[in-house]
């Protein structure tokens, strides 16, 4: 889902604008992260290996690509990639299509976000067919755009994703806060030059700056993604 609208700005006290806000899926808005494993691991016992919990904390966050690539050298699975990939979205798709729990302060903050008509972006290393899958537990009409990782040549931790999302909306990035919960989707944040909220899913994401690390999403408003135009320019929070 694309939208050739135009940013609609807000402003903080000292007249900076939020033009957007891009967030993240799995772990951010939906409670999925545990999903994938548990897909993965279902995956490989079919194949006839026992995945270590070891593991989770590697794979988690980043493009599907990435993980099934570690997944395949660490156990020596005779599989290719395509192949692989193809079995992971298939077990997660079976899991998410009995819907998705999503994670708290989530239908709250996407309600608050569209009230005051702030472009916003769903942004995930996720597959086309399960990011369009989940839209049915979010709500669709809360963004003006959806990303997913098969929809770009580059996904997370590169900065591709949250450029695109931005020339999509005519925003700048650095006018454009992202909220990510993981250490490759803050990375790919950043690198794209937003400030960037960190709200740790899975494995702890330390304080950085121009990175403002929260507990929940309970603790993201409006006026708190305002703030981060101006606050995160050099500071750690």
């Amino acid at each position: 889902m694309t939208s050739s609208i135009p940013a609609i700005g807000t402003r903080t006290a000292d007249g900076a604008t939020l033009q957007a806000v891009f967030l993240d899926l799995d772990g951010t808005l939906v409670d999925t992260e545990g999903f994938w494993w548990e897909a993965e691991a279902e995956v490989f016992a079919g194949l006839g290996h026992i995945l270590d919990d070891a593991h989770r904390e590697v794979v988690v966050g980043g493009p599907m690509s990435r993980s099934a690539n570690y997944l395949i050298q660490v156990t020596g699975v005779d599989i290719s990639l395509p192949e692989l990939s193809v079995l992971f979205n298939a077990a997660f798709l079976a899991r998410i299509r009995r819907g998705v729990p999503l994670m708290p302060g989530a239908r709250r903050l996407l309600a608050e976000l569209a009230a005051h008509e702030v472009p916003t972006a769903l942004v995930s290393a996720s597959h086309r067919a399960i990011v369009d899958q989940m839209l049915h537990s979010l709500g669709p009409e809360h963004f003006r755009l959806t990303l997913a990782g098969d929809d770009l040549v580059r996904t997370k931790p590169y900065p591709d994703p949250y450029l695109t999302a931005a020339a999509r909306l005519g925003a700048a990035p650095e006018r454009c806060a992202v909220v990510e919960d993981t250490l490759t989707g803050v990375t790919a944040g950043e690198a794209a030059g937003c400030p960037v909220v960190a709200v740790p899913s899975v494995t702890p994401i330390p304080p950085a700056a121009g990175r403002t690390v929260v507990r929940s999403l309970e603790e993201v408003d409006l006026p708190f993604l305002r703030s981060l135009i101006t606050e995160s320019r050099g500071g750690v929070h």
